[in-house]
């Protein structure tokens, strides 16, 4: 019964992301859905059917157009749709991935035959189908793919569309030593300072997770782990973190030395970063504000962290929901608010102080176009950065000194989060 209950729970999270838009995490943290009564084990595949299947969607439905002549809507394709990642992607057994997604549906519904049949259909014949699809090509819709030839070209584009087919491991950002930690954690120590965890396994039951003087690390990917470092260093400066939740990277500026602002105008998620910060043993001034308004006590800061709203592009390896609740009008609403955020930004620093702006996305837009807006700010001057200074290779820094990392690049590591960020200093 848990295992049907699971396979439910995981038809409910898709229906909320396809049909109603929500991001796969906030589905999961809705106690209306289930997912959190789940027995940890189930959790864990749950989240992984519903990922999988969100990632395989293009091919999943290309599948499903072959072998119904309508395809049906709601509860019943959803259950095909998990059904046919169970079957396909994730390798249980034929009996028992059929069994399971027919059960998602009430008893006596007729759906339930049309489920059966198809799915023993494509136990059959769909490797040959699978064989022949353009994986890459299918799993992307096409606005994305559209904007990312003309930003990249068509060779690279083909390379972040292929990169957004294989999950993204587990990187995580230590307080202290992270080399001593890499063997406790059975990670991999990065160039850049992270450590990357190849196995799987709940967070919270791993060594550092929770200490008595303090937890030793965070989850935090290897990319948005590189624009607090470009403060260089930061002992005794006050500086601010715009749009701070959950709280990565200001964990990453107390830890190196700062005094710190965590700004950010969502209560709940301010919750979670405080709840972070306690657990880390760290201590911010946590404000909740509207981060294009807020002015510091003390009047201008040392340094300026925005890492702004965006369309987060990015993230999809981690996130594979996201080409189906973003929308390409989304972008330009988005570049707007950061380019307020950043206006008000420069205010904010004293003269001498750092502005390091970045965004998790691969939009020009987010990214190299409000850099070039920057650059003719006159009270600023850029800063380039070095691959040296991060332990990033030089394809991850432009010809103007930005960062840009591709979910294609470092592959010999795994691949890393599509990433920008750029650097400023305040003219005196």
């Amino acid at each position: 019964m848990t295992e049907v209950n699971s396979r439910r729970v995981a038809a409910a999270l898709l229906q909320a992301v396809l049909e109603r838009r929500r991001a796969l995490d906030e589905a999961m943290a809705d106690p209306a859905l289930g997912f959190a009564k789940l027995p940890d084990r189930d959790r864990g595949f749950v989240r992984r059917l519903v990922a999988g299947t969100l990632r395989r969607l293009g091919q999943v439905d290309a599948l499903l157009k072959g072998f119904v002549e309508r395809t049906p809507k709601g509860l019943p394709l959803h259950a095909m749709r998990l059904g046919l990642c169970d079957l396909l992607f994730l390798g249980t057994p034929p009996h028992a991935a059929v069994s399971a997604a027919v059960e998602i549906l009430p008893q006596g519904a007729k759906s339930r035959g049309l489920v059966n049949a198809v799915l023993r259909r494509a136990d059959r014949e769909a490797a040959a189908v699978i064989a022949a699809q353009d994986e890459a090509l299918l799993n992307t819709p096409g606005w994305l793919r559209r904007r990312w030839e003309a930003a990249c070209g068509k060779e690279v584009a083909r390379d972040i569309m292929r990169a957004h087919l294989a999950e993204a491991a587990l990187d995580i950002t230590v307080k202290g030593n992270a080399e001593s930690w890499a063997a406790q954690l059975n990670a991999v120590l990065l160039p850049n300072g992270s450590l990357r965890r190849l196995e799987g396994g709940a967070v919270d039951g791993l060594p550092g997770f929770n200490d008595e003087a303090g937890a030793q690390w965070w989850v935090q990917d290897a990319a948005a782990a590189l624009p607090a470092r470009l403060f260089g260093d930061l002992n005794g400066k006050l500086v601010a973190d715009l749009c701070a939740a959950p709280g990565g990277k200001t964990a990453q500026l107390l830890s190196m030395g700062a005094e710190v602002y965590a700004i950010d105008r969502s209560e709940p998620r301010l919750q979670r970063l405080k709840r972070n910060l306690t657990r880390l043993g760290l201590k911010a001034r946590v404000r909740t504000a509207d981060a294009a308004v807020w002015t510091p006590d003390e009047g201008q800061l040392d340094g300026v962290l925005l890492d702004a709203p965006c369309s987060a592009t990015g993230t999809i390896r981690r996130h594979p929901e996201l080409p189906y609740i973003k929308q390409e009008s989304d972008i330009a609403k988005l570049a707007d608010l950061q380019r307020r955020l950043l206006e008000h930004a420069v205010s904010l620093l004293k003269p001498g102080g750092l502005l390091v702006y970045g965004t998790c996305s691969l939009e020009p837009e987010e990214g190299e176009a409000q850099r070039d807006w920057l650059l003719t700010h006159a009270e600023l001057e850029p800063l380039p950065i070095t691959p040296e200074e991060l332990g990033v290779p030089a394809v991850m820094i432009d010809a103007r000194g930005a960062l840009r990392s591709l979910p294609c690049y470092w592959p010999e590591h795994g691949g890393i989060d599509g990433f920008f960020a750029a650097r400023f200093r305040k003219k005196s």
